[in-house]
C-alpha cells in the first residue's frame, strides 16, 4: 500500500508542476494578448501623413551566405549569421533574418501591397529595427524566383543549402529613401519599441510568383493598427 500511495503522490506532484507551468503560460499569453489589443504603438500602420526630416542615410553592408531557410508554419524565414549589417548614421545594426508577409502589412496612403519583405536587424543594445521592402504586381522578381522553389511546402526545421547562396541586397530597391516610425512586433507578444523603416520604392513580383507563395502561406499579415498620435517621418 505504501508503494502504491507513494506512486500516486509522485503523479500528483508532477500534475501540480504541470498545472503551475500551464497557469504561468496562460498568464503570459494573456499579458501578450493585452498588449496586442491595447498597445498604443503597434505595427503595421497606414502611412498617410508624414513629416519630412533629415534622417540618416542607410548604408547596406550585406554579404552572400549559404541559404538557411525555415518554413515555420507562418512564413518563410531566411536566417543570417555572417556579419551582414547596415549603418544607420553611426549605429551598426546586424541582419538577423528576413521573411515575407502577404498582404504587405504597412500601407502607403491607403494602398495595400500584395507582399512585403521584413528584414530584421539588431543593434548593440538589443533593439530591433525592421526594414520593409514592399512589392507591387508586375514583372517577375529574379531573387524571389530563386528562393520560391526552395521553400518547404510544410512547416519544418531550418535547412541549410550549402550549394545555394543568398544575399539580402538582392531584395532591395535601387533607391533607399524611407518612412520611419516607432512600432511593434506584428505578432504576439507585440512588443513595442521596434523601429520601422519602410522603403519608399517598391519592387515588383509576378502574379504567378505571388500565387506560388500563397499556395504555401495564406494571408499572414496583421491588419493595420491605429496610429494613436505617432508621427511618421520621411527622409529628404
Amino acid at each position: 500500500m505504501a508503494v502504491s500511495l507513494g506512486a500516486h503522490g509522485a503523479d500528483t506532484t508532477q500534475w501540480e508542476t504541470n498545472a503551475e507551468r500551464d497557469t504561468a503560460q496562460r498568464a503570459q499569453k494573456a499579458r501578450d494578448q493585452a498588449l496586442c489589443e491595447r498597445g498604443q504603438r503597434q505595427s503595421p500602420i497606414d502611412i498617410v501623413e508624414t513629416r519630412k526630416a533629415n534622417l540618416p542615410a542607410i548604408e547596406f553592408r550585406y554579404r552572400s551566405a549559404p541559404l538557411r531557410l525555415v518554413n515555420d508554419g507562418h512564413t518563410a524565414r531566411v536566417r543570417f549569421a555572417n556579419g551582414s549589417h547596415i549603418l544607420l548614421g553611426k549605429e551598426r545594426l546586424v541582419l538577423q533574418q528576413f521573411h515575407f508577409h502577404t498582404p504587405g502589412g504597412d500601407r502607403v496612403r491607403g494602398e495595400e501591397f500584395p507582399l512585403a519583405a521584413h528584414l530584421l536587424h539588431k543593434g548593440g543594445a538589443g533593439r530591433l529595427t525592421v526594414i520593409v521592402v514592399l512589392f507591387r504586381l508586375g514583372a517577375e522578381n529574379a531573387a524571389f524566383g530563386k528562393l520560391l522553389p526552395k521553400i518547404p511546402a510544410r512547416a519544418a526545421g531550418e535547412q541549410t543549402l550549402a550549394d545555394v547562396s543568398v544575399n539580402a541586397a538582392d531584395f532591395l530597391p535601387a533607391a533607399h529613401g524611407y518612412y520611419a516610425y516607432e512600432g511593434s512586433l506584428t505578432g504576439p507578444p507585440c512588443t513595442e519599441g521596434v523601429y520601422w523603416i519602410v522603403l519608399k520604392q517598391p519592387l515588383e513580383l509576378s502574379a504567378g510568383q505571388l500565387a506560388q507563395f500563397r499556395k504555401i502561406f495564406a494571408t499572414n499579415a496583421r491588419p493595420v493598427q491605429p496610429l494613436n498620435g505617432r508621427v511618421v517621418q520621411e527622409s529628404l
